[in-house]
């Protein structure tokens, strides 16, 4: 069985939305149909504390079989919010929910339990990893999952086509009244960029904080005016688990010849200036480039204007430096960031739809010069794939990938040519996450290939002496050390997930793996 053409009614009969799916056009964006799910504005009379158990917090939601509920994943591995709320869902006995995550974590892997008993029927979000990940790949969720950028995500629930009715949002700090944030007390997260998207435009809001503060709040990220309810619980998550093992510095040697190639890009650019601006995603490689990026810095008394994105220790370290003027963060990433962005006053928070819905006025990915992000692989023609693995079994995040490589005026992906036994670098990428037209660099240990669309830096690049190789030569070139790798046998009458580009059209669909 061949892979199904991505009509338009295809994708219908298999996404089972409330909207329609249309197929990704690189030459036309699509616009969102606003539809929102607040039918009319709230009157509650006169409320002056909001504070309520859990299960009482729930039915005066009016969840029931059938709704959409959301959280956000500032907490990472260390979430411990979505547990308790489900646990609380499955002793109220409703069923049949869409649970629309910002992302999911090893920590939701419980989840998949729920699925089998029908408890939730549908996933929705940026990410899938671990035992929930194989568990989605399996075919064994009733309905596809639905893959958004975080941009993306944001767009789909302002246009209305992602409708939450219930929001649940862990904060580390709130008032009776729900004047809530994530940068104070014992759970502290950071940023609740994902969070205050949903906080709006949820039809009903419920904070979870384990830190009950005096009214009112000293720092407000959700306000008392988007929120219903406050839950007192234990613990909202572990802090600790907000750091997982992408993100880090590298030691391997591959690495550290992608770093170097990717500050040289940099610098041999004419947007390497004063006032420049950069995102680095979370890979070794990606990271550890900064170190290489700061030392030009200071040799040629350049000083950035901003670092957007998920921010690291190794951003805020550019900003006690001195080198970067702000930082504009969606999400926290470390414990160093998590105490800047309570400390400094021009460490931003930001929500998703300020950082990258390409369907509001203007979101801050759009004034990126540079992005720096990871990839799983990359064909020919310039698509990434950072969701799927070699195996075709989801085990990644979109993110902010597709939102940063078109909004920047330089994208650069950064992998290994070979990993394992297997070329980066390949005909066909397993699912396309980005696409090929709005990524400008690939840069591997073996070379540094430059999209031909983008004849500017091929001139700019050449000119500063870097060599470049095309694509198809480092796929040549691993071939001869690892051979052709076997196709994944994939079972195209199961669809298992529908990876959305950030409009809202639909780049691929992924598939059961067979066996």
């Amino acid at each position: 069985m061949k892979k199904p053409e991505l009509t338009k009614e295809y994708l219908q009969k298999i996404g089972q939305l409330n909207y329609e799916l249309e197929p990704f056009n690189k030459n036309q964006a699509k616009t969102s149909n606003f539809s929102s799910i607040l039918t009319q504005l709230p009157n509650k009379g006169i409320v002056r504390d909001k504070v309520v158990d859990l299960k009482t917090a729930i039915k005066n939601s009016g969840l029931k079989n059938g709704m959409t509920i959301s959280f956000h994943h500032h907490f990472r591995n260390g979430d411990k919010t979505v547990k308790l709320v489900m646990e609380a869902i499955k002793e109220l006995k409703i069923k049949d929910l869409t649970v629309a995550s910002s992302s999911f974590t090893d920590a939701h892997n419980f989840l998949t339990s729920y699925i089998e008993s029908g408890i939730v029927t549908s996933l929705q979000a940026s990410g899938c990893r671990d035992t929930l990940g194989q568990f989605v790949s399996a075919g064994k969720c009733k309905k596809p999952l639905i893959i958004r950028s975080h941009g993306g995500r944001a767009r789909a629930i302002e246009s209305g086509d992602l409708k939450i009715d219930v929001a649940f949002m862990a904060a580390s700090a709130s008032d009776c009244m729900g004047n809530a944030n994530g940068m104070m007390g014992k759970s502290r997260c950071g940023s609740l960029g994902y969070a205050m998207v949903d906080a709006q435009y949820a039809k009903y809001t419920v904070i979870l904080t384990d830190n009950l503060v005096e009214f009112p709040n000293k720092v407000i990220s959700i306000p008392q005016t988007h929120v219903d309810a406050v839950v007192c619980v234990e613990e909202i998550g572990d802090p600790k688990g907000i750091m997982s093992g992408a993100i880090r510095l590298t030691t391997n040697p591959k690495e550290e010849i992608i770093a170097e190639s990717i500050a040289k890009i940099i610098t041999s650019t004419d947007l390497f200036k004063n006032g420049f601006s950069i995102q680095m995603g979370t890979g070794g490689a990606s990271l550890s480039a900064v170190k290489h990026l700061k030392k030009h810095m200071i040799e040629k008394q350049i000083k950035a204007s901003f670092c957007l994105g998920g921010i690291t220790s190794h951003q805020v370290e550019l900003y006690q430096q001195g080198l970067v003027t702000s930082i504009l963060d969606t999400q926290c990433f470390d414990l160093t960031a998590v105490e800047s962005i309570y400390e400094n006053d021009d460490h931003h928070e930001i929500s998703a739809s300020m950082y990258a819905n390409p369907h509001n006025k203007s979101p801050f990915v759009n004034k990126l010069d540079f992005v720096i992000l990871s990839a799983l692989e990359v064909d020919v023609d310039f698509n990434v794939n950072v969701m799927t693995g070699s195996d075709g079994v989801i085990r990644g995040a979109s993110g902010g990938h597709s939102d940063t490589a078109e909004g920047a005026k330089v994208s650069i992906i950064c992998l290994p040519l070979i990993r394992g036994r297997l070329s980066c670098v390949v005909d066909k990428v397993n699912s396309i996450i980005t696409p090929g037209n709005t990524v400008d660099i690939v840069v591997t240990d073996f070379g540094i290939a430059v999209n031909p669309l983008r004849k500017d830096l091929i001139e700019q690049l050449t000119t500063a002496g870097v060599k470049l190789k095309s694509l198809q030569e480092m796929k040549e070139f691993a071939k001869t050390i690892v051979g052709e790798p076997k196709p994944i046998d994939w079972d195209y009458s199961t669809p298992v997930a529908i990876v959305e580009a950030r409009d809202g059209s639909v780049l691929d669909v992924i598939y059961k793996v067979k066996g």
